[in-house]
């Protein structure tokens, strides 16, 4: 009996003992994150000191997994003299637009206002040693347009800003009211539409107001003088063109004159060529007939040796005279010709 009486005491005083200990641990306070949230308001923090920051989604599988290491690498900031941020780009789309972040989870380090991108893994090891040995100090810098400072950047932050309220409208619309999303898009686009013809309408409005139209007498008094000026252009205008023409003309006169100087001497030169011809041709007639006579005249005297003599041979002295008498008429020809 008492053996079966002490189990069920000692049963009692152990779930006795695990009550206590649940309201013990119960009663104590969450420990303190050590990592500062960033917002539009605040973020002007990391132009100051070191800093490294975490832009993160909390539906995204990558950011969960590393926000344990996130958390002890923030624990050791007093030591490693390095403040620790992180970024929910679903709350503050304007700073995801400010340092243009396109992948999460996206870790960024700055140092006095000088920011760069960090492309290792999100693990302490890593994180710690990226600090520790200043391996920041290779990595080209986000400079220009590009650093979150920037105007260009300024600008960025304010489209992500208008169109992460426009999504919140969007699900407020379908979530909350239960609208179909049809019946939200058709209102977002009159919207557009409307607020185009109103900043449309602002810009006419402007114009008007700063633009002086001038007076009708000014207005004339400058067409007046404007005329003038124009008429005298005009004829300047008519006297180029006019000495354009009279020097056209004297050109075409001058070539023409060219061309018929170039016309006489290639006719005189084919006269003078004819001419030369008919004498060349003449000399050419006259040796023919010298020729015809010599011959004759050779015929006639060896018919006349043989007439008187017929058994003996004619002289040498004849056919001597009969043969200079050739050569020195056909040297006359010669010189005669050209």
């Amino acid at each position: 009996m008492t053996g079966s009486v002490c189990v069920p005491v000692l049963l009692a005083a152990w779930l006795a003992a695990a009550g206590a200990e649940g309201l013990e641990q119960a009663a104590l306070p969450a420990e303190e994150s050590r990592v500062q949230p960033m917002t539009a308001s605040n973020w002007t923090l990391v132009m100051e000191g070191e800093w490294m920051l975490k832009f993160y989604a909390p539906w995204c599988p990558s950011c969960q997994q590393t926000d344990s290491e996130w958390e002890t690498f923030a624990k050791n900031g007093e030591t490693l003299q390095i403040s620790v941020g992180k970024v929910d780009v679903i709350q503050e789309p304007g700073l995801s637009g400010r340092f243009f972040v396109t992948t999460l989870p996206a870790f960024f380090h700055a140092k006095d206002g000088i920011f760069r991108r960090y492309r290792g893994p999100g693990i302490y090891e890593d994180l710690q040693n990226y600090i520790l040995e200043k391996k920041w100090q290779s990595v080209e810098p986000l400079t220009g347009w590009k650093s979150p400072a920037s105007l260009t950047m300024s600008g960025m932050a304010g489209l992500f800003s208008i169109s992460g309220k426009i999504w919140h409208l969007h699900n407020y619309f379908t979530v909350t009211l239960g609208i179909p999303a049809w019946c939200s898009y058709v209102f977002f686009v009159v919207a557009t539409l409307v607020f185009g013809l109103f900043m449309g309408l602002v810009l006419v409005v402007i114009s008007e107001c700063f633009y002086v139209p001038l007076p009708r007498v000014s207005s004339e008094r400058s067409e007046q003088d404007q005329r003038p000026g124009d008429v005298h252009g005009a004829e300047q205008l008519q006297d180029a063109e006019e000495e354009k023409d009279d020097s056209n003309e004297e050109e075409n006169k001058d070539s023409l004159v060219d061309d018929e100087e170039e016309k006489e001497d290639l006719v005189d030169e084919d006269e003078v060529e004819e001419y030369e011809e008919e004498d060349n041709l003449a000399g050419i007639m006259d040796e023919e007939r010298s020729d015809t006579n010599d011959q004759e005249v050779l015929q006639e005297g060896n018919v006349s040796q043989k007439e008187r003599e017929p058994d003996e041979a004619p002289s040498v002295d004849t056919q001597e005279v009969v043969e200079d008498s050739l050569r020195q008429r056909k040297s006359q020809h010669a010189n005669k010709g050209p």
